[in-house]
């Protein structure tokens, strides 16, 4: 099954591409963080089946450009998880903005015949910020055999989201092979390391996998 930490890469990928855009710098800066969680949250869909999950991210950005690599133990059905990504990112006008593609290899995990593939699935992102506010879409631009949600590369996610000092809110969109799943995460961030995210499926929705409420709680650091 395809998942991303979407929200998590999102926000480390903006940090990057801010800094990077407001000012340039002659050299490629590296860094890297690891974190743990109660259990892996993706997308409304809660992957870790209530066990904990360990990550750790390794990026680089020079300028408007970045890529990086990020690993989970978390996944419940595939294994363990490497999302490869890159892209540009900036701000203009007080708008940024951020465009990328992210792929998903799954090395050690065996659902329905996708253990030791790569490039399975392939999504391409774009994303837009005003202030508190922001917009992201993820749409999937190749899908390989064993991919379960969706046979066919036609799925996308959509969030729109506002932050307000600590307080997060969040609507995500599924469109697809996700039977038109909705849900609303609430956030809260204590500090830097440690957060809190309650994630809400909404009643409306065509959730296939019996989905209710959940609570994660989260703290990463930088290495």
């Amino acid at each position: 099954m395809m998942k991303f930490r979407k929200s998590a890469l999102a926000l480390a990928v903006a940090s990057v591409a801010t800094v990077g855009a407001v000012a340039p710098v002659a050299a490629g800066e590296i860094s890297a963080s690891a974190g743990v969680a109660t259990s892996y949250l993706w997308r409304g869909y809660d992957l870790g089946a209530g066990d904990p999950a360990v990550s750790a991210s390794l990026d680089y950005s020079e300028g408007m450009f970045y890529a990086g690599a990020w690993v989970s133990s978390g996944d419940a059905s595939a294994g363990t998880e490497y999302d490869l990504y890159m892209g540009l990112a900036g701000d203009a006008g007080g708008i940024s903005w951020d465009v990328g593609i992210v792929n998903y290899v799954y090395p050690t995990g065996d659902y329905q015949g996708t253990e030791g593939s790569i490039g399975d699935f392939m999504e391409m992102y774009i994303g837009l910020g005003m202030g508190p506010v922001s917009l992201m879409h993820y749409s999937n631009i190749e899908t390989g055999e064993g991919y379960g949600p969706a046979d066919s590369a036609d799925y996308s996610y959509t969030t729109i989201g506002m932050e307000a000092g600590s307080f997060g809110v969040t609507y995500g969109m599924h469109d697809g092979g996700f039977d038109d799943y909705d849900h609303l995460d609430l956030s809260y961030s204590f500090n830097d390391s440690l957060s809190f995210t309650y994630s809400i499926p909404m009643e409306d929705s065509e959730a296939s996998g019996g989905e209710e409420p959940v609570l994660v709680a989260s703290y990463s650091f930088s290495l």
